[in-house]
């Protein structure tokens, strides 16, 4: 039997027992993870298909280690202009090892139901309008202020900004404060290869409204790698 199912933003084709590679979860060593985005399950001659996905199964797996891949080099050079830059990337990935796949009956809405019975309703009714409104209130700076265009950092594209923003960073200033290393992690799930070292530093020029000196140092750089 052998499953295809979606884990962290990537497509695997699992079996039991086998151990898999993936884009770095935030679940620790040690502890078991299951994945409900079964896609298709083969077992013998019989294939069940998803719509995208199938109800009720399910593939659950242990967390072995969290790592880093291999060393990718890449390269960049311009004709006639007397540039080259050679830089490296490490991806952040975690181990797992598959140890079953759940045709159905899984209990993939558990955590929701959990949710539901809550039983101070008439509490959480009352205390309602409180929280929204201290909710507004201390949401209120943030929507005041503007949203930076995270784009005009050189190796910063519309996918990359947005998943920027979810985690709060949404300014040139949010992320000339951010450690590449934190913005790594934060970026992980986005597909391809991104060096994130000059992005504060660029953004730091962005917040401080030196967009020639930005302008030119971008024209040097190579999907934000210096």
């Amino acid at each position: 039997m052998y499953a295809i199912v979606e884990i962290a933003g990537h497509q695997f084709k699992v079996e039991k027992d086998q151990r898999v590679f993936v884009n770095r979860l935030s679940t620790e060593e040690g502890k078991k993870v299951s994945f409900d985005n079964v896609l298709l399950i083969e077992d013998g001659n019989n294939i069940t298909l998803g719509a995208p996905a199938i109800d009720g199964a399910q593939v659950s797996a242990k967390v072995l280690k969290h790592l880093k891949g291999d060393k990718v080099i890449v390269f960049k050079k311009k004709r006639r202009k007397g540039y080259r830059v050679k830089n490296g990337h490490r991806q952040s990935l975690t181990e797992i090892v598959i140890e079953g796949i759940t045709t159905s009956g899984a209990k993939k809405a558990a955590p929701k139901k959990e949710t539901k019975k809550a039983e101070p309703k008439v509490e959480a009714k009352a205390a309602a309008p409180k929280v929204e409104k201290a909710a507004k209130k201390a949401a209120a700076p943030k929507a005041t202020g503007k949203a930076d265009d995270l784009k005009k950092i050189e190796g910063i594209g519309p996918k990359i900004a947005s998943t920027l923003v979810e985690a709060g960073i949404a300014s040139f200033s949010d992320l000339a404060k951010a450690k590449s290393e934190a913005i790594s992690e934060i970026i992980s799930s986005v597909r391809g290869n991104h060096v994130t070292d000059t992005w504060p530093a660029q953004a730091q020029l962005a917040a401080d409204g030196k967009w020639d000196e930005l302008k030119k140092w971008q024209d040097e750089l190579d999907g934000g790698k210096a």
